[in-house]
């Protein structure tokens, strides 16, 4: 009897020793975070304690979410600003639908290919003024609150003023990409004033004021929207861009405006997966979903090598379209109804060998017809969810920092072709191709999870990873969010690279070195990589009990949270 207490004994301390966690995955980070009330999830713990003590007020989960994005345009400068762009999806429980709002801006009326040609510029630089385009965040911001907000936007701004005055410590992979981005970008004007102290970026635990962020943001609040587009703000940008001999001008800002747009969808084994339609990038997600769905993934077993075969020759085909189509609609008459067809991915999937990679893909002919960013999520207590990502581009943008309003302007016009007769060829008043995608899933016309991964290109496929982590492998939201992470790079773009040799899959570290083995002997050519595997939010709704679970990126320095 003692002899088997014993072993009794040894069976548990050698599991507890084993393991901490002894429920779900192994990978698994931590427990998903369950809350009746409202759910906020963000790259930054302030700034989702910030949006939970809006929706505490009586705000809506989008008030909730403009508070919170403020918050990590000062607390986050590396991934996000007022100088950005931003896109929304947003679960109306009033309406019992989806509301698309793309919050992107465009290039400057007075900037013409012509001015690349004759100067001899082939691509648009990462830098300075000429890949900067109109900020659309504000306005973004705007239009939401118009239609779905409840406080003042006072309110609303006003943990972000209160913390850009009096301080705030800098989390620690936020340090980093500062300190990485400040020594980029100090060369230009205004820079320095604002992002750095004694030559350089702040230290993890540092308290950080951006007084100059404060009074813009406190203006914003007051005045409202036109105090950013067409009073002092535009005045001092149109000031600014003239002395660096930039492009972007006051009517260049007083003529934007956002767009309600219709979210697009596929079927993907019984859920409806939701993108927007481009001019961003969404619709590779739903293109590759619709290829992968005929073969058994379930069956091959995460990270087997059928699952990661399939899944990087899909994102192959998809990029090779988004590389030729995915462009601003107003410009252009881009087949997106084909494109996310079930049809014309029965054709794509045809050219995928089973046993080989390829090494180059043409974009398809889907018969034309007539006819580093942050994301988060926040849901509330009446059942309305955001879906919300905005970015500078490039971490910390373009560097032209107008002269004493605290944040950068973006370089998302870096992302235009300099080619003729392209869909994405750069134009005067046009937006450029756009990375950052938000995405949601509904079950039966129900709301059944809000969710993005930020990282460039890596978002359309960190979304399908996502989907079928949930769905495929029966992972909750936590664990599809920590689950290892599949990368491919080198497919063709839209501002003209073309993909030549089958480009390089990476992988993060916890896949089996046999399946590496195997993959490698298919043509996978095979990186280990630190490199950007995204960063992941997600809010779940559970009809049955009526809850939420919140997930957050366990790769940056996120938070979810609930009440």
């Amino acid at each position: 009897m003692k002899k088997i207490s014993l072993l009794f004994f040894i069976g548990i301390v050698s599991i507890s020793l084993a393991q901490d966690r002894i429920t779900g995955k192994s990978f698994a980070t931590r427990s998903e975070v369950i809350a009746k009330h409202g759910m906020a999830a963000t790259s930054q713990p302030l700034a989702t304690q910030v949006a939970l003590d809006i929706l505490k007020k009586g705000g809506s989960a989008i008030d909730a979410a403009i508070a919170a994005n403020a918050c990590l345009g000062l607390m986050e400068p590396t991934g996000s600003g007022i100088g950005g762009d931003l896109f929304a999806i947003v679960w109306s429980a009033k309406d019992q639908k989806l509301f698309g709002l793309n919050g992107s801006g465009r290039s400057p009326y007075s900037l013409t290919l012509e001015h690349f040609k004759k100067n001899n510029i082939k691509h648009v630089p990462a830098l300075g003024p000429l890949p900067v385009s109109v900020p659309g965040c504000v306005d973004g911001w705007f239009e939401l609150h118009k239609k779905f907000g409840k406080l003042p936007m006072t309110e609303i701004l006003e943990p972000a003023i209160k913390y850009a005055r009096e301080g705030f410590p800098v989390s620690e992979l936020i340090s980093y990409y500062w300190q990485r981005n400040v020594q980029s970008l100090k060369r230009f004007p205004g820079f320095e004033e604002i992002f750095m102290k004694n030559g350089k970026g702040p230290a993890k635990g540092e308290i950080w004021t951006n007084p100059y962020l404060a009074n813009t943001y406190e203006r914003i609040a007051k005045e409202g929207r036109d105090y950013f587009y067409k009073g002092e703000v535009a005045k001092v940008i149109d000031a600014y861009m003239k002395d660096v001999g930039g492009f972007l001008s006051y009517k260049d800002l007083a003529d934007h405006t956002s767009e309600w747009v219709e979210p697009v969808s596929t079927n993907y084994r019984g859920y409806d997966v939701w993108e927007l339609p481009p001019n961003g990038q969404g619709i590779a997600a739903l293109q590759m979903l619709n290829i992968l769905e005929k073969y058994p993934v379930k069956d091959f077993g995460f990270g087997s090598k059928e699952h990661i075969h399939y899944f990087v020759e899909a994102k192959k085909l998809a990029f090779e379209d988004r590389a030729k189509f995915y462009a601003d609609p107003v410009f252009n008459k881009i087949p997106v109804k084909e494109l996310i067809s079930k049809e014309y991915a029965e054709q794509r999937r045809k050219l995928i060998n089973d046993n080989r990679a390829a090494r180059t893909y043409d974009a398809g002919n889907p018969a034309l017809k007539e006819g580093d960013t942050i994301y988060l999520t926040v849901a509330d207590e009446e059942g309305n969810m955001i879906s919300l990502i905005q970015s500078n581009y490039r971490g910390m943008g373009s560097g032209m920092t107008p002269y004493r309003l605290g944040f950068v302007l973006q370089d998302r016009g870096e992302m235009f072709m300099l080619e003729e007769d392209h869909f994405n060829t750069y134009e005067p008043h046009k937006r450029p191709f756009h990375t950052i995608i938000p995405a949601f899933v509904t079950k039966d016309g129900k709301p059944f999870l809000s969710f993005g991964v930020m990282g460039g290109a890596t978002q359309p496929q960190g979304h399908v990873q996502i989907v079928m982590n949930i769905i495929d492998f029966g992972m909750n939201i936590q664990e599809a969010g920590d689950a290892p992470r599949i990368l491919h790079e080198g497919s063709s773009e839209p501002t003209g690279e073309k993909m030549t040799t089958g480009g390089e899959v990476c992988l993060e570290s916890a896949f089996d070195y046999e399946v590496i083995r195997e993959l490698i002997k298919m043509g996978h050519k095979i990186r280990y990589d630190v490199g950007n595997y995204g960063g992941y939010q997600a809010i779940m709704f559970d009809a049955v009990n009526k809850v939420y679970y919140g997930a957050s990126e366990s790769r940056k320095d996120g938070q979810a949270a609930g009440y």
